[in-house]
């Protein structure tokens, strides 16, 4: 237990190094954007590459892209359901946000650390579902009661999903899986060097975006938004920890997978459709400190 603790530990000072280096002023927040294009178009496209090279495709990690968009289908459907009172512009901010997770920036670097190449692979599964649901479902809730009147059909949620090139680069090297091909070893091992950068970059981000300062106006509203994002996803997690009939890595993505925070694709929503950005930054800086705690919850006591 002691790696897992001592995982935690250097994630956490990276962090802070991060928050350290912004209140300080030697990196602004705003420089924030270029490293996350950084990590999401270059080192995470490394990782998944050199994670997934070797890969034996099993029914199992099949599951895991099933049960990751089944849940996202619900938590859309709870979060309409709950915030149905609210006005038309808070009710699509805050359901757009219930579903959908951040994998590729929050639990990499964490699951990387804890269990390696195979808790990449089993995350970058789930992580395959969860992309139909940010790019698909979220951006069309929030689209559609911002008064965009989006539609979901294929040419709209296609035409996000090109933009994301870690989710191109799980299709592309899924398939070469699949046709039992190989990416040439020259390219793997540029892959593999610039993947080892994708940990240090996505936790010293994380400490950039982190803010702990927020409106009371807030409060009512948000301890109502967690409830709905948190309770349910460790509910199902549990059950489904307990009662699926795979191996124990299989568990452990699925009931961490359920705790992870809110997508970090909800701010370019909500800049896009015009919600309360403030309001969106400051919950989604809540949900990684709430899924930090949960994570390392889970890693003491139930693994």
């Amino acid at each position: 237990m002691a790696s897992f603790n001592e995982q935690f530990i250097y994630s956490i000072i990276i962090i802070a190094v991060g928050y350290i280096l912004k209140r300080s002023t030697v990196i602004k927040e705003t420089d924030g954007e270029s490293l996350s294009r950084i990590i999401f178009n270059i080192t995470l496209p490394a990782l998944i590459l050199v994670t997934f090279n070797d890969i034996t495709i099993e029914y199992s990690l099949f599951m895991l892209i099933i049960i990751a968009f089944v849940y996202g289908l619900f938590a859309a459907v709870l979060g309409l359901l709950v915030f149905r009172k609210q006005s038309r512009d808070a009710k699509g901010m805050l359901a757009m946000m219930v579903p959908g997770f951040n994998i590729g920036l929050f639990a990499y670097p964490l699951v990387e650390g804890i269990w390696g190449r195979e808790g990449i692979q089993h995350f970058g599964m789930f992580d395959v579902g969860n992309s139909f649901i940010v790019f698909g479902v979220c951006y069309f809730i929030g689209s559609y009661y911002a008064g965009e009147g989006a539609k979901l059909d294929f040419k709209t949620m296609l035409g996000k999903m090109s933009r994301s090139i870690p989710l191109l680069t799980y299709i592309f090297v899924l398939i070469l899986n699949l046709a039992g091909l190989k990416l040439p070893a020259v390219v793997i091992e540029t892959a593999d060097i610039i993947s080892f950068a994708n940990m240090p970059l996505s936790l010293l981000l994380l400490g950039i975006y982190l803010n702990f300062t927020f409106e009371r106006k807030y409060i009512n509203l948000i301890f109502k938004y967690m409830a709905v994002k948190y309770i349910p996803g460790i509910i199902i997690g549990v059950i489904l920890f307990i009662y699926l009939p795979f191996d124990d890595m299989f568990k452990y993505t699925v009931l961490i997978g359920l705790i992870l925070p809110t997508s970090m694709s909800v701010l370019p929503y909500a800049v896009e459709f015009e919600y309360d950005k403030r309001f969106v930054g400051t919950v989604s800086n809540i949900t990684i400190i709430a899924s930090f705690v949960l994570m390392w919850i889970v890693a003491n006591f139930m693994i």
